[in-house]
């Protein structure tokens, strides 16, 4: 006889619903404002979607686009904002 393993419908409710909260976080208000400035004073003049990833160790800022007139694809540390990566979006 096979014995599957059984989960009250309320855990797997919210499992189901906390696992795509966690892959794509959007900032809260206060956290975009902060991370605009930084992209701003970092010489950033538009960007895309900004979301949490990497174990929401980082933000990801998507279709940021530079003074330099290219646009690029970003990394920052949650803590302080800094880059961590910045690839070029073709």
């Amino acid at each position: 006889m096979h014995h599957a393993l059984r989960l009250p419908a309320t855990v797997l409710a919210a499992l189901l619903v906390a696992l795509p909260a966690i892959a794509d976080e959007r900032p809260s208000p206060e956290e975009r404002t902060r991370i605009e400035a930084q992209l701003r004073a970092a010489g950033f003049q538009s960007w895309g979607e900004i979301e949490r990833e990497n174990g929401g160790r980082e933000w990801e800022v998507d279709d940021a686009r530079h003074t330099d007139g290219r646009k690029y694809d970003l990394r920052l540390a949650m803590d302080d904002l800094r880059e961590v990566s910045r690839r070029l979006d073709d």
